[in-house]
């Protein structure tokens, strides 16, 4: 890495010689990185690190920050490298399988929220179509005592990270995962639907952020030629999905509100809202099967 480790350097040291070389490799938040990473390096928290401050590193553990930092500064994602990502305020595993849950996806959980409120307490089924990690289904079960749900992937070693992120949760007897493509395998009677499916233009694909492109499985991105091609699929069994009254919320792409809501009115859903993240950009459309 740019700016070895002194030798018997301390953990506030090795933070800013960190932080140094991700600034000047270009990483968009050095700070945070070189405390994610020197603290899985030593396995400390966040508290531990500014306790022990002053506390030399040597040997292994020098090695290992070393290590780590010669990773990022090769855009491999902080998440991928400590193998875990909070999303919801959840732990999850993260595996070469999934896509690194993203602080934008919890609009989908907040919209799922807000649909259901009146309904929290009752007894509901909801559907996770193209599941990854577990996170948008784990996050809901979480919330929402009363209910249960299905976690679909085309993905064997993706469904493999759900179930483990379910068991590690606590909510293996809420959730059941299932081998297929978005809803194709799945009977009716949701009360709720939701979906991050891959929404990425095939000839942006090369243009992602290093970070994406090199390091997320390219089946959770590829969205087509057009972005479109999971929502249509999507579409196509939302109805014989869904209960009468039922809600489907998809995440979007920024500039797809329109065309991905037009696929789902040609389907015969209403759209009932979009939801803007926490950066104004449009990305959760809500919509609903027929009352």
């Amino acid at each position: 890495m740019t700016g070895d480790l002194e030798p018997a350097v301390s953990v506030a040291g090795a933070r800013r010689a960190l932080a140094t070389a991700f600034r000047e490799a270009g990483l968009d938040t050095p700070e945070l990185d070189a405390r994610l990473l020197v603290g899985h390096a030593l396995g400390l928290d966040r508290a531990a690190l500014t306790a022990q401050s002053d506390r030399t590193i040597r040997g292994e553990e020098a090695e290992r920050i070393r290590t780590f930092a010669a990773r990022r500064i090769g855009r491999e994602p902080v998440a991928r490298i400590v193998g875990t990502k909070e999303f919801w305020s959840l732990p999850f595993v993260i595996r070469p399988a999934v896509l690194v849950p993203r602080p934008e996806t919890e609009t989908l959980v907040e919209a799922a929220l807000g649909v259901v409120d009146a309904k929290r307490r009752q007894r509901l089924r909801i559907a996770d179509l193209g599941t990854g990690s577990g996170a948008l289904l784990l996050a809901l079960l979480h919330e929402l005592e009363g209910a249960d749900g299905v976690g679909t992937d085309v993905s064997p070693a993706a469904l493999g990270v759900a179930r483990e992120n379910c068991e590690r949760l606590g909510l293996a007897r809420r959730a059941t995962f299932v081998a297929c493509d978005f809803g194709a395998a799945l009977g009716g009677g949701f009360d709720l639907v939701v979906s991050n499916p891959p929404y990425v233009v095939q000839r942006e694909l090369l243009r992602l952020d290093p970070e994406v492109r090199n390091y997320d499985p390219k089946l959770a991105l590829d969205g087509g030629v057009d972005g479109l091609a999971a929502y249509r699929r999507i579409a196509a069994d939302a109805r014989r999905l869904t209960a009468r009254g039922a809600h489907i919320i998809v995440e979007l792409g920024a500039g797809m509100a329109d065309p991905v809501a037009a696929v789902f009115a040609a389907a015969g859903l209403a759209i009932r809202a979009v939801r803007p993240d926490l950066n104004g950009v449009p990305r959760a459309l809500i919509l609903r099967q027929a009352p």
